[in-house]
């Protein structure tokens, strides 16, 4: 996810834009809970202030497929984030340090590290009523 600042620091655009489609690859989400996550929209605007700040305003959405929680099926869970921050205390926040060269800047690191925020701790499938919760010793126990 390499975007060009060029024409923004060259002070030919007030702002850079981004509009991506993004695939997971297996490698990428081998130590999180989700199973895919396949066609992430990344939508916005990457701006840069009179002190040479970059303000970074984002919108990630999509669909990702963890596993249900009583039967291990994939289940599809949407989600929509919105970001608008300094970049540099974004990268702060994630423990990251820009990979910026020369006027080359990853946002991988900040639109990962958001999307693995918004993964719940569990996720249920709507056909569970057909599984069963009782069987020979054993029964489902449900928190109230």
């Amino acid at each position: 996810m390499i975007i060009d600042l060029t024409k923004l620091n060259s002070g030919i655009e007030e702002y850079t834009t981004i509009d991506l489609s993004y695939s997971f690859s297996k490698e990428e989400l081998k130590d999180s809970e989700i199973l895919e996550l396949n066609d992430v929209k990344i939508y916005g605007t990457i701006s840069k202030n009179s002190l040479n700040d970059y303000y970074l305003d984002l919108e990630i959405s999509g669909i990702m497929v963890l596993p249900c929680a009583v039967t291990l099926k994939p289940v599809n869970h949407d989600f929509n984030i919105k970001i608008s921050d300094n970049l540099n205390e974004l990268l702060s926040e994630i423990d990251k340090n820009i990979k910026k060269v020369e006027n080359l800047l990853d946002i991988f690191p900040i639109v990962w590290e958001n999307i693995l925020m918004e993964v719940p701790m569990r996720v249920v499938s709507s056909d569970v009523s057909d599984v069963p919760l009782e069987g020979n010793g054993w029964k489902f126990i449900k928190e109230d």
